[in-house]
């Protein structure tokens, strides 16, 4: 036992998302890695339907699941909770903020993203990000005990600012971050309140460029825009915001926009960590890796999601989804099998240069629009409306881990779509609110 134990080799993870997971279950039970898994969480999250939390129309519960229980059968697997601060490439450790130094054979970089605001990073305080189920309670709060402060108020300058939100980037996120709270408002809230006409709120997505999900094809980009529109939602394209106060936006075209909810889903920034590794960056602080995914000069060192930016080995651009993070992990854990494979073969001497190279398999790109309308696109199928709206219940269905939550999930749509009522509306610790705009002139 003590020699199969000293031949384990020490695979360290750091992230507990589609890519660090996914490598850890593709090493589970496989006793010739010993595998540590540390999250500063103690959960996984399914990242795409952070939105539906953050306009109540799920739980945090439904969208999450303990890391411990998803790899409580894997026994050479350790799941810790821990923060990691720092990396030694030099040294193979790693540092976290118990204090614990941990040693590592090979080290799997998946510690994922956050909110990026272009250098602007004093924005932050006065704006809400949506990459963490902390992140989409915070906007449920803000949304619905704005509504609560404006049911209160007689201002009705102080009213229109309470019943306004503010989403800046176009992308897939901020697309079904407004059209859900348009249905929240103008279709579940309607009845709830009597001093105050939801009806009235105003959800305004901005975007910088001419068109939203400039990714998906013309007719799907306009298909989107004119749903939202007829949701109420108001589209403001080429506008550029060029500072955040408190309750305002400050745009390029020298105009302002008066908004007590805020919502910033126009870009994002790697985890800090990246900077350790003693390799160049782009903006975002994202890495370009060698196409086994190991970092340039180090084939120990692999990262994975969204600490990524490249193309695979048929030049394909690998975007930050959850299919994409999902086949690197796998990718990693397959890779560093044939390695210990190839040890034990005439090819020893040889095997970083026989390493496989990862490729993208897209699986497509899809984002809804409010209830019975999405866009799907997938290679050449293209589909707008109910059937993209349809296929992107089942998608999400089918991604999300366990069976609990598969149920939980459905269940709360099956409710939210025959009654236009969800249920998740509790707000618990309503935050503290920004000062207002006259308080900072």
């Amino acid at each position: 036992m003590a020699t199969t134990q000293t031949a384990q080799r020490k695979v360290i993870i750091i992230g507990g998302g589609f890519a660090g997971l996914e490598c850890a279950r593709k090493l589970a039970n496989d006793q010739r890695f010993q595998v540590t898994l540390l999250d500063r969480t103690n959960h996984h999250l399914f990242q795409p339907l952070l939105y539906q939390v953050a306009t109540a129309s799920l739980a945090g519960p439904d969208i999450a699941r303990s890391i411990r229980q998803i790899l409580e059968n894997a026994r050479n697997v350790t799941v810790l909770m821990d923060e990691v601060t720092s990396i030694s490439p030099s040294e193979k450790t790693i540092t976290a903020t118990s204090g614990q130094t941990y040693g590592f054979d090979y080290l799997v970089l998946a510690a994922g993203a956050k909110t990026g605001y272009f250098g602007n990073d004093q924005w932050e305080q006065y704006s809400l990000g949506l990459k963490s189920l902390a992140d989409a309670q915070a906007i449920r709060r803000k949304i619905l005990s704005n509504l609560e402060r404006a049911e209160i108020t007689d201002d009705p300058a102080e009213r229109e600012r309470l019943m306004t939100i503010a989403i800046v980037g176009g992308g897939p996120t901020g697309v079904e971050l407004a059209g859900a709270c348009a249905d929240l408002i103008h279709r579940s809230l309607k009845s709830n309140f009597r001093r105050i006409d939801t009806g009235k709120l105003r959800v305004i997505l901005i975007e910088n460029s001419p068109k939203i999900l400039e990714h998906y094809d013309s007719g799907q980009s306009d298909y989107a825009k004119k749903r939202l529109q007829s949701l109420g939602v108001e589209v403001r394209n080429n506008v550029r915001v060029i500072n955040v106060l408190p309750g305002r936006l400050l745009f390029n075209d020298e105009t302002h926009l008066e908004a007590e909810a805020i919502v910033w889903a126009a870009g994002i920034a790697a985890n800090p960590l990246t900077k350790d590794l003693g390799v160049e960056t782009d903006r975002a602080g994202r890495i370009t890796p060698n196409l086994d995914l190991s970092i340039p000069g180090n084939p120990d060192i692999f990262v994975a999601g969204d600490l990524t930016n490249m193309r695979d080995r048929e030049e394909k651009f690998v975007p930050g989804v959850a299919p994409a993070a999902v086949q690197m992990g796998d990718h990693i854990a397959a890779l560093l099998k044939e390695e210990l494979r190839l040890e034990k073969t005439r090819f020893a001497s040889r095997k970083h240069e026989l390493r496989p190279l990862f490729k993208y398999t897209d699986k497509g790109m899809m984002a809804i629009i409010g209830k019975n309308h999405a866009v799907l696109k997938a290679g050449k199928l293209k589909l707008n409306g109910f059937l993209a709206w349809a296929a992107w219940l089942l998608i999400h269905i089918l991604f999300l881990i366990g069976f609990r939550n598969k149920l939980s999930v459905l269940l709360g749509w099956a409710f939210a779509y025959l009654r236009n009522n969800p249920d998740a509306r509790i707000i618990v610790n309503p935050p503290q609110t920004f000062p207002t705009q006259q308080s900072v002139r």
